[in-house]
């Protein structure tokens, strides 16, 4: 299994705007759906990752306890379903349903909303201020499937508080590691490598 850090996207840089369906309420979810929010989550995520089913519980748990903070959230799932279909939109919806997931859970299928972000790998956490600002771009915490430490958000969850508080998360930031982003061939940007 191929590790992929991410790109740790420059601090500041404004959040890339995006239209996708939500694969359970089949809305069209953007930027202006979170228009107000103190903070904006996006998470490349997918559900054949052994990354992602490491950590989905938690990010299901995060979805439930920043629901009362004013915290805006998005799944977005980016890979290509003919090598991968397990991610397709149909089993996206099964894995929100089965997790309850509470925020929107989108298909990226021309894979243009992840290059925007450049999103590496799954899963990709990018948190934004309440000027859609990026002030996070890091790890959930320092669990993985094959270390035995506990799955606890504590990286992600601290980024989400000092946001909240509308402070400035500094610049060490720990990048997520997981698997790539599935790119379609001949689609995979510049920075994927």
């Amino acid at each position: 299994m191929a590790l992929t850090e991410s790109t740790m996207l420059t601090l500041a840089t404004p959040a890339p705007n995006f239209q996708l369906l939500d694969v359970v309420s089949e809305k069209t979810i953007s930027l202006s759906t979170f228009e107000g929010k103190k903070a904006l989550l996006v998470m490349f995520i997918c559900r054949h990752c052994p990354f992602v089913k490491h950590v989905q519980l938690e990010l299901a748990k995060i979805g439930k306890d920043y629901v009362s903070k004013d915290v805006g959230i998005v799944a977005i799932s980016s890979n290509n379903i003919e090598t991968h279909p397990d991610d397709a939109p149909d089993k996206l919806k099964e894995m929100a349903l089965e997790l309850e997931f509470n925020f929107p859970y989108c298909f990226d299928e021309t894979q243009e909303v992840a290059k925007s972000y450049t999103a590496a790998c799954t899963p990709d956490f990018f948190l934004f201020d309440a000027d859609f600002k990026l002030a996070y771009r890091g790890q959930l915490d320092d669990s993985r499937p094959s270390n035995e430490k506990p799955v606890t958000g504590s990286d992600l969850r601290a980024a989400l508080d000092v946001v909240l508080a509308g402070k400035n998360i500094g610049e060490e930031q720990k990048p997520s590691v997981g698997c790539n982003i599935k790119w379609k061939p001949g689609n995979e940007p510049p920075y994927f490598g």
